[in-house]
Protein backbone atom coordinates (compact mmCIF):
# COMPACT_ATOMS: atom_id res chain seq x y z
CA UNK A 1 0.00 0.00 0.00
CA UNK A 2 0.95 3.62 -0.28
CA UNK A 3 1.85 5.87 2.60
CA UNK A 4 -1.42 7.82 2.45
CA UNK A 5 -0.83 10.19 5.32
CA UNK A 6 -0.69 13.78 4.09
CA UNK A 7 1.76 14.96 6.77
CA UNK A 8 4.48 12.85 5.19
CA UNK A 9 7.81 13.36 6.96
CA UNK A 10 11.26 12.07 6.07
CA UNK A 11 12.58 9.21 8.20
CA UNK A 12 16.34 8.81 8.63
CA UNK A 13 17.21 5.47 10.19
CA UNK A 14 20.24 6.85 12.05
CA UNK A 15 18.01 9.29 14.00
CA UNK A 16 17.17 6.71 16.66
CA UNK A 17 19.06 6.21 19.89
CA UNK A 18 21.57 3.38 19.65
CA UNK A 19 20.56 0.26 21.58
CA UNK A 20 22.80 -2.22 23.35
CA UNK A 21 22.23 -5.86 24.23
CA UNK A 22 21.74 -4.71 27.81
CA UNK A 23 19.08 -2.15 26.83
CA UNK A 24 15.57 -2.83 28.13
CA UNK A 25 12.58 -3.63 25.94
CA UNK A 26 10.95 -0.52 24.51
CA UNK A 27 7.18 0.10 24.46
CA UNK A 28 6.13 2.24 21.50
CA UNK A 29 2.62 3.61 20.99
CA UNK A 30 1.51 3.38 17.38
CA UNK A 31 0.70 6.52 15.39
CA UNK A 32 -2.98 6.19 14.50
CA UNK A 33 -4.95 7.81 11.68
CA UNK A 34 -8.26 7.28 9.90
CA UNK A 35 -7.85 7.24 6.13
CA UNK A 36 -11.18 7.28 4.30
CA UNK A 37 -14.00 4.69 4.37
CA UNK A 38 -13.42 4.44 8.16
CA UNK A 39 -10.06 2.71 7.60
CA UNK A 40 -8.02 2.89 10.80
CA UNK A 41 -4.25 2.73 10.30
CA UNK A 42 -1.94 2.07 13.26
CA UNK A 43 1.66 2.78 12.28
CA UNK A 44 4.28 0.98 14.36
CA UNK A 45 7.29 1.62 12.09
CA UNK A 46 8.84 4.05 11.52
CA UNK A 47 8.36 5.89 14.79
CA UNK A 48 10.30 8.57 16.63
CA UNK A 49 11.67 5.96 19.03
CA UNK A 50 12.45 3.20 16.51
CA UNK A 51 12.88 3.53 12.74
CA UNK A 52 13.61 -0.10 11.88
CA UNK A 53 13.75 -3.68 13.15
CA UNK A 54 16.42 -5.36 11.08
CA UNK A 55 15.56 -4.41 7.49
CA UNK A 56 11.85 -4.03 8.37
CA UNK A 57 11.30 -0.28 7.93
CA UNK A 58 7.50 0.12 7.76
CA UNK A 59 4.64 -1.60 9.57
CA UNK A 60 0.99 -0.58 9.32
CA UNK A 61 -1.87 -2.41 11.02
CA UNK A 62 -5.03 -1.61 9.04
CA UNK A 63 -8.65 -2.24 9.98
CA UNK A 64 -10.72 -4.09 10.84
CA UNK A 65 -13.12 -2.07 8.70
CA UNK A 66 -16.49 -2.83 7.12
CA UNK A 67 -16.06 -2.79 3.33
CA UNK A 68 -19.38 -4.49 2.58
CA UNK A 69 -20.79 -1.26 1.16
CA UNK A 70 -19.25 1.57 -0.84
CA UNK A 71 -16.03 1.25 -2.79
CA UNK A 72 -14.04 -0.46 -0.05
CA UNK A 73 -10.26 -0.15 -0.21
CA UNK A 74 -9.04 2.11 -3.01
CA UNK A 75 -5.31 2.91 -3.27
CA UNK A 76 -4.56 4.35 -6.71
CA UNK A 77 -1.38 3.63 -8.69
CA UNK A 78 1.72 4.86 -6.87
CA UNK A 79 5.49 4.23 -7.11
CA UNK A 80 8.12 2.55 -4.95
CA UNK A 81 11.91 2.31 -5.04
CA UNK A 82 14.50 0.60 -2.86
CA UNK A 83 12.19 -1.70 -0.90
CA UNK A 84 10.03 -4.82 -0.81
CA UNK A 85 6.35 -4.68 0.16
CA UNK A 86 4.71 -7.50 2.13
CA UNK A 87 0.90 -7.70 2.23
CA UNK A 88 -0.61 -9.93 4.94
CA UNK A 89 -4.44 -9.94 5.21
CA UNK A 90 -6.17 -11.43 8.25
CA UNK A 91 -9.66 -10.91 6.82
CA UNK A 92 -10.97 -9.88 3.43
CA UNK A 93 -9.48 -9.76 -0.05
CA UNK A 94 -7.24 -7.26 -1.87
CA UNK A 95 -6.69 -7.02 -5.63
CA UNK A 96 -3.14 -6.07 -6.64
CA UNK A 97 -2.19 -4.62 -10.05
CA UNK A 98 1.27 -3.41 -11.04
CA UNK A 99 3.31 -1.91 -13.86
CA UNK A 100 4.79 -5.33 -14.69
CA UNK A 101 1.30 -6.39 -15.79
CA UNK A 102 0.63 -8.59 -12.75
CA UNK A 103 -2.93 -8.82 -11.42
CA UNK A 104 -3.41 -10.90 -8.27
CA UNK A 105 -6.16 -11.38 -5.71
CA UNK A 106 -4.84 -12.09 -2.21
CA UNK A 107 -6.84 -13.79 0.56
CA UNK A 108 -6.14 -14.43 4.26
CA UNK A 109 -3.29 -16.87 4.79
CA UNK A 110 -1.61 -15.84 1.53
CA UNK A 111 1.28 -13.43 1.05
CA UNK A 112 2.12 -10.90 -1.68
CA UNK A 113 5.78 -9.93 -2.00
CA UNK A 114 6.63 -7.09 -4.37
CA UNK A 115 10.27 -6.11 -4.90
CA UNK A 116 10.44 -2.53 -6.10
CA UNK A 117 14.19 -2.40 -6.72
CA UNK A 118 14.93 0.36 -9.22
CA UNK A 119 11.24 1.21 -9.55
CA UNK A 120 7.71 -0.19 -9.81
CA UNK A 121 4.16 1.14 -9.56
CA UNK A 122 1.10 -0.67 -8.23
CA UNK A 123 -2.46 -0.23 -7.01
CA UNK A 124 -4.57 -2.06 -4.44
CA UNK A 125 -8.34 -2.26 -4.17
CA UNK A 126 -11.24 -4.28 -2.81
CA UNK A 127 -12.61 -6.60 -5.50
CA UNK A 128 -16.24 -6.20 -6.59
CA UNK A 129 -17.20 -9.49 -4.90
CA UNK A 130 -15.69 -9.46 -1.43
CA UNK A 131 -16.01 -10.31 2.23
CA UNK A 132 -17.59 -7.57 4.37
CA UNK A 133 -14.55 -7.15 6.66
CA UNK A 134 -11.00 -6.07 5.78
CA UNK A 135 -8.15 -6.43 8.28
CA UNK A 136 -4.44 -6.99 8.01
CA UNK A 137 -0.89 -5.67 7.96
CA UNK A 138 1.31 -3.98 5.40
CA UNK A 139 5.09 -4.14 5.80
CA UNK A 140 8.12 -2.82 3.92
CA UNK A 141 11.64 -4.23 3.86
CA UNK A 142 14.58 -1.95 3.01
CA UNK A 143 16.82 -3.42 0.33
CA UNK A 144 20.58 -3.34 1.04
CA UNK A 145 22.88 -1.32 -1.21
CA UNK A 146 23.84 -4.32 -3.35
CA UNK A 147 20.19 -5.12 -4.15
CA UNK A 148 18.29 -1.84 -4.11
CA UNK A 149 18.64 -1.16 -7.84
CA UNK A 150 17.71 -4.66 -8.96
CA UNK A 151 14.93 -5.22 -11.50
CA UNK A 152 11.42 -5.16 -9.98
CA UNK A 153 9.40 -8.34 -9.45
CA UNK A 154 6.16 -9.59 -7.93
CA UNK A 155 5.46 -13.02 -6.38
CA UNK A 156 2.27 -14.36 -4.82
CA UNK A 157 2.70 -17.10 -2.20
CA UNK A 158 -0.59 -18.99 -1.69
CA UNK A 159 0.95 -21.35 0.89
CA UNK A 160 3.42 -20.68 3.69
CA UNK A 161 5.07 -22.94 6.29
CA UNK A 162 2.93 -23.53 9.37
CA UNK A 163 4.09 -24.81 12.73
CA UNK A 164 2.75 -25.45 16.23
CA UNK A 165 4.75 -24.51 19.31
CA UNK A 166 3.15 -24.86 22.71
CA UNK A 167 -0.37 -23.47 22.32
CA UNK A 168 0.63 -21.19 19.43
CA UNK A 169 -0.08 -21.75 15.74
CA UNK A 170 2.64 -20.09 13.68
CA UNK A 171 2.80 -18.99 10.05
CA UNK A 172 6.24 -18.16 8.68
CA UNK A 173 6.08 -15.08 6.43
CA UNK A 174 9.81 -14.50 5.95
CA UNK A 175 13.09 -16.08 6.95
CA UNK A 176 13.65 -19.30 8.92
CA UNK A 177 12.06 -20.63 12.08
CA UNK A 178 11.69 -24.06 13.71
CA UNK A 179 13.45 -25.85 10.87
CA UNK A 180 11.18 -24.30 8.24
CA UNK A 181 12.01 -21.67 5.64
CA UNK A 182 9.60 -19.23 4.01
CA UNK A 183 9.50 -19.27 0.20
CA UNK A 184 9.50 -15.44 0.21
CA UNK A 185 12.86 -14.25 -1.14
CA UNK A 186 14.41 -11.54 1.00
CA UNK A 187 17.88 -10.02 0.79
CA UNK A 188 19.00 -9.70 4.41
CA UNK A 189 18.66 -11.98 7.48
CA UNK A 190 15.03 -11.56 8.60
CA UNK A 191 12.16 -13.14 10.49
CA UNK A 192 8.47 -12.50 9.92
CA UNK A 193 6.13 -14.67 12.00
CA UNK A 194 2.35 -14.60 12.50
CA UNK A 195 1.40 -16.00 15.91
CA UNK A 196 -2.15 -17.18 16.64
CA UNK A 197 -3.22 -18.43 20.06
CA UNK A 198 -6.46 -19.22 21.89
CA UNK A 199 -7.35 -17.50 25.16
CA UNK A 200 -5.01 -18.49 27.98
CA UNK A 201 -2.50 -20.11 25.64
CA UNK A 202 1.22 -20.08 26.32
CA UNK A 203 4.32 -20.57 24.20
CA UNK A 204 8.07 -20.07 24.37
CA UNK A 205 9.41 -18.86 21.03
CA UNK A 206 13.15 -19.38 20.39
CA UNK A 207 14.87 -16.23 19.11
CA UNK A 208 18.17 -15.58 17.36
CA UNK A 209 20.27 -13.64 19.87
CA UNK A 210 21.99 -11.67 17.07
CA UNK A 211 18.59 -10.38 15.87
CA UNK A 212 16.64 -7.43 17.20
CA UNK A 213 12.90 -8.12 17.38
CA UNK A 214 9.58 -6.33 17.49
CA UNK A 215 6.07 -7.53 18.33
CA UNK A 216 2.73 -5.99 17.36
CA UNK A 217 -0.67 -7.28 18.50
CA UNK A 218 -3.23 -7.45 15.67
CA UNK A 219 -6.06 -9.05 17.69
CA UNK A 220 -6.57 -9.55 21.42
CA UNK A 221 -4.09 -9.04 24.26
CA UNK A 222 -0.89 -10.78 25.28
CA UNK A 223 1.70 -10.84 28.03
CA UNK A 224 5.27 -10.92 26.64
CA UNK A 225 8.08 -11.39 29.15
CA UNK A 226 5.77 -10.02 31.81
CA UNK A 227 4.77 -6.97 29.72
CA UNK A 228 1.09 -6.61 28.85
CA UNK A 229 0.43 -5.60 25.24
CA UNK A 230 -2.78 -4.76 23.43
CA UNK A 231 -3.67 -3.26 20.08
CA UNK A 232 -1.85 0.01 19.51
CA UNK A 233 1.42 -0.84 21.26
CA UNK A 234 4.61 -2.11 19.62
CA UNK A 235 7.27 -3.84 21.74
CA UNK A 236 10.88 -3.51 20.58
CA UNK A 237 13.43 -6.06 21.87
CA UNK A 238 17.16 -5.31 21.41
CA UNK A 239 19.56 -8.10 20.39
CA UNK A 240 20.70 -10.54 23.04
CA UNK A 241 17.48 -12.45 23.74
CA UNK A 242 17.27 -16.13 22.82
CA UNK A 243 13.62 -16.75 23.74
CA UNK A 244 10.28 -14.99 24.11
CA UNK A 245 7.65 -16.17 26.59
CA UNK A 246 4.06 -15.32 25.76
CA UNK A 247 0.66 -15.83 27.36
CA UNK A 248 -2.49 -14.79 25.54
CA UNK A 249 -5.22 -13.00 27.51
CA UNK A 250 -7.82 -13.72 24.83
CA UNK A 251 -7.87 -15.03 21.25
CA UNK A 252 -4.62 -13.61 19.89
CA UNK A 253 -3.00 -12.64 16.58
CA UNK A 254 0.45 -11.16 16.84
CA UNK A 255 3.21 -10.26 14.37
CA UNK A 256 6.78 -11.01 15.45
CA UNK A 257 9.48 -9.36 13.33
CA UNK A 258 13.21 -9.85 13.60
CA UNK A 259 16.46 -9.23 11.79
CA UNK A 260 20.10 -8.36 12.07
CA UNK A 261 20.43 -4.64 12.86
CA UNK A 262 20.56 -2.94 9.46
CA UNK A 263 24.11 -1.72 8.91
CA UNK A 264 23.23 0.98 6.36
CA UNK A 265 21.58 4.34 6.91
CA UNK A 266 18.39 4.70 4.88
CA UNK A 267 16.30 7.76 4.09
CA UNK A 268 12.59 7.06 3.72
CA UNK A 269 9.99 9.52 2.45
CA UNK A 270 6.49 8.85 1.08
CA UNK A 271 6.82 5.53 -0.82
CA UNK A 272 10.56 5.66 -1.43
CA UNK A 273 13.51 4.13 0.40
CA UNK A 274 16.76 5.74 -0.70
CA UNK A 275 20.08 7.04 0.61
CA UNK A 276 20.02 10.72 -0.39
CA UNK A 277 17.41 13.48 -0.76
CA UNK A 278 18.42 13.83 -4.41
CA UNK A 279 17.33 10.26 -5.16
CA UNK A 280 13.94 10.91 -3.60
CA UNK A 281 13.38 14.20 -5.41
CA UNK A 282 14.29 12.55 -8.71
CA UNK A 283 11.93 9.62 -8.07
CA UNK A 284 9.04 11.96 -7.18
CA UNK A 285 9.64 14.13 -10.23
CA UNK A 286 9.85 11.08 -12.50
CA UNK A 287 6.58 9.72 -11.16
CA UNK A 288 4.68 12.99 -11.49
CA UNK A 289 6.03 13.43 -15.03
CA UNK A 290 5.01 9.90 -16.06
CA UNK A 291 8.60 8.70 -16.45
CA UNK A 292 10.46 5.55 -15.38
CA UNK A 293 7.87 3.62 -13.37
CA UNK A 294 5.57 2.36 -16.13
CA UNK A 295 1.79 2.24 -16.10
CA UNK A 296 -0.72 0.32 -14.00
CA UNK A 297 -3.59 -0.76 -16.23
CA UNK A 298 -7.13 -1.59 -15.12
CA UNK A 299 -7.41 0.42 -11.92
CA UNK A 300 -10.78 2.28 -11.91
CA UNK A 301 -9.50 5.66 -10.77
CA UNK A 302 -6.75 8.21 -10.78
CA UNK A 303 -3.15 7.58 -9.85
CA UNK A 304 -1.69 9.23 -6.74
CA UNK A 305 0.47 12.33 -7.02
CA UNK A 306 3.83 12.50 -5.23
CA UNK A 307 3.53 15.34 -2.70
CA UNK A 308 6.11 18.08 -2.32
CA UNK A 309 9.30 16.82 -0.69
CA UNK A 310 11.10 18.57 2.18
CA UNK A 311 13.88 19.28 -0.34
CA UNK A 312 11.77 20.91 -3.05
CA UNK A 313 10.36 19.76 -6.42
CA UNK A 314 7.74 16.97 -6.81
CA UNK A 315 4.21 17.87 -5.75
Amino acid sequence: MSNLQHDCAASLSSDCERVLRTSPAQRITTHDAELGEGMMIRRALPSRQRRMVGAWCFLDHFGPVDVGTGDGLRVGPHPHIGLQTVTWPLAGEILHRDSLGCEQLIRPGELNLMTAGCGIAHSEESPAVRSPLLHGAQLWIALPEAERRREPSFVHHPQLPRLTLGDARLTLLAGEFGGERSPAQVYSPLLGLDVACAAGGTACLPLRADFEHGALVLEGEVELEGTALGIGTFLYLPPGRDRLELRSRGPLRLLLLGGEPFAETILMWWNFVARTPQEIVEAGNDWNAGRHFGEVHGYPGARLVAPATPWGAAG
